[in-house]
């Protein structure tokens, strides 16, 4: 079972619903009890990676927060984020790639199945890599 597919069983013992949609604008959002995720998104690691961000704002976020030129809403976009790098990503799990020598992000990405920016940002917020 993929990451995704455990993300998108989460997400269903939750009471959620995730589809799969063309988008207009960002790569996943979330109402209510409903997820979207922009269809055209190529692979399951990068999917997975939207699920999990999309997860974190219904675990952590209140109301809508689309306007980001509030920084209330920023805060919470960075809460949701942070929890789907620890979802994802926990140090242990980094850790391990880097003792069995994935030490280039792409590389690191593609063995922890995430999607290389992704992996990037979660290395920065754990102070790994400082860019």
């Amino acid at each position: 079972m993929t990451t995704y597919e455990k993300l998108l069983d989460e997400a269903y013992n939750n009471g959620l619903t995730v589809k799969e949609k063309p988008l207009q604008s960002g790569d996943g959002r979330i109402y209510n009890n409903r997820i979207a995720i922009r269809e055209s998104i190529e692979t399951t690691a990068c999917k997975a990676c939207v699920l999990a961000e999309e997860l974190g704002h219904y675990y952590t976020s209140v109301g809508d927060i689309l306007n980001q030129d509030n920084s209330n809403n920023r805060k919470q976009e960075n809460v949701a984020r942070r929890w789907a790098f620890e979802k994802l990503l926990p140090l242990e799990n980094i850790a391990f790639a880097i003792q069995d020598g994935h030490v280039d992000t792409w590389d690191m990405a593609e063995y922890l199945n995430v999607d290389e920016e992704f992996l990037i940002d979660a290395l920065k917020y754990y102070g790994i890599l400082d860019m």
